[in-house]
């Protein structure tokens, strides 16, 4: 594929439009039917799911960084950084905005130059191999109680648009809105078109999909786990909170929307290391980095390690 309007427009002429706008538009470009319901008994209504930490345990992100450092791909020095990045997510339970720009958009760029298909084919390894035992059955029920009533259901995500379908596919759902790359015949050029579809480019999405499908937003729901997603989940007349962080709690509260928490001893747990302190966590954070690098370098027939998952 060459590079799409929008591609030479966010190199072209930033200032005209927004990089969220751009992104969330060529996020709804990119966005395909996987499901084999391409008319749903009510067209009209649609669910939207956020995936990190409300469809599946962890960062999306990571577990296909992982997947692909065990393939060579890049190096200890990057999977040691994004280890940090998802120790303190999985800690905290707080999408740092600075930490996921950096994390992702950093986990984006090294596949300039590779095909199209090749990372296809390995994301459906990688997400049998360790997220497909990560979904949380809490929210996959939700979803397909959206599927049973005839609607539409897409997921919503900053990770690879890619990875994104095979997960909508793997679980049945309609489709996915997710970050896409740049690629030109067929290969990643290494830039993103827009930015990351995350925060407000998430809600930018799903309205200009809504515009495409004919979807009423007044009927529509929405999910997620992060504050960051409150305009996504603003713009439908159902939202919904799912595992949320503290700031979404509270604002949820506030509004009277539904709240969902499937994470139970794992919240716990949490709490218990908060309580450490801020030195403890630090500590336990650089530990959980150091086990996965402990655990990337071991063969797959060795002792499985579970401090990092």
């Amino acid at each position: 594929m060459t590079p799409s309007r929008a591609a030479r427009r966010a190199r072209a002429v930033p200032d005209l439009r927004s990089r969220s706008t751009l992104a969330g538009e060529a996020a709804a470009a990119a966005a395909e039917v996987e499901s084999s319901l391409l008319t749903p008994p009510d067209p009209e209504a649609a669910a939207f799911f956020d995936v990190d930490n409300t469809v599946m345990q962890g960062a999306t992100i990571f577990h296909l960084a992982r997947g692909l450092y065990r393939r060579s791909f890049f190096t200890t020095r990057d999977i040691l950084a994004a280890a940090w990045k998802q120790a303190y997510f999985r800690l905290v339970g707080v999408e740092d905005p600075e930490h996921v720009a950096k994390a992702r958009a950093s986990a984006l760029a090294f596949i300039e130059g590779h095909p199209v298909a090749e990372l296809e084919q390995l994301s459906e390894e990688i997400f049998d191999e360790v997220m497909a035992h990560r979904i949380w059955p809490g929210t996959r029920a939700l979803a397909q109680l959206h599927l049973d009533q005839g609607q539409q259901v897409w997921l919503v995500t900053a990770a690879p648009v890619e990875i994104a379908r095979i997960i909508a596919r793997r679980l049945g759902l309609t489709g996915a809105l997710g970050t896409v790359s740049e690629q030109v015949d067929g290969v990643y050029t290494g830039r993103l078109v827009g930015d990351l579809l995350h925060g407000p480019a998430k809600a930018e999405a799903v309205a200009a999909l809504a515009e495409r499908e004919g979807l009423d937003l007044s009927r529509c729901s929405a999910y997620s786990d992060s504050y960051n997603d409150l305009p996504m989940l603003s713009l439908v007349g159902d939202p919904c909170v799912v595992n949320p962080d503290g700031r979404l709690r509270e604002h949820a509260r506030r509004q009277g929307w539904r709240i969902r928490d499937y994470r139970t001893g794992r919240k716990a747990a949490r709490l218990v290391l908060l309580a450490a302190g801020l030195t403890g966590a630090a500590s336990g954070a650089a530990g959980a980095a150091l086990a996965v690098r402990r655990r990337v370098a071991q063969p797959k027939t060795g002792p499985r390690r579970t401090s990092s998952e």
